[in-house]
């Protein structure tokens, strides 16, 4: 079986050997297959082939949104990821780490951390209390919890 390995940068870039994976067709791919072998390892399984990743973070970066608003209320989130692959966010699964934000993708599967564009593009909807950060989102309050990182 052939196997090839490919780095996953702070950004989501995706390279190989040096040279950035840039055709959508192919990141769609990829992100749409990961998924983790024994060990905690990356592959992706196509035609014989074992394509290994390894991450900076995580390999799902959000690169932008597509909000729906009504008014100024926020009714929908799709994320956006490299290669235009797109599912809807689970705003139940914020939280935040190391000053960076995150929610699970692929049916919670993955972490994705939200890159600085999708960031800005969320800050107009956020709201803050004297206890926590939450997203408005389709009329619900999706507090932003931190992770608590000790024991992991």
């Amino acid at each position: 079986m052939r196997e090839y390995r490919y780095t996953v940068d702070a950004d989501g870039r995706i390279f190989h050997e040096g040279s950035e994976i840039v055709d959508p067709a192919v990141l769609r791919f990829f992100l749409r297959t990961l998924s983790r072998a024994p060990g905690d390892r990356l592959v992706v399984l196509c035609q014989g082939e074992q394509n290994w990743f390894e991450a900076a973070d995580t390999p799902f970066v959000v690169q932008r949104l597509r909000c729906r608003t009504d008014g100024d209320a926020l009714v929908g989130v799709e994320l956006v990821f490299a290669g235009d692959y797109g599912e809807p966010l689970d705003a139940s699964t914020l939280e935040t780490e190391g000053g960076h934000l995150y929610c699970r993708v692929r049916r919670g599967a993955f972490r994705a951390r939200f890159g600085r564009i999708a960031l800005q593009q969320l800050a107009a909807f956020l709201v803050e209390s004297d206890t926590h950060v939450a997203l408005e989102l389709g009329g619900i309050t999706h507090a932003i919890r931190p992770t608590d990182t000790r024991g992991r």
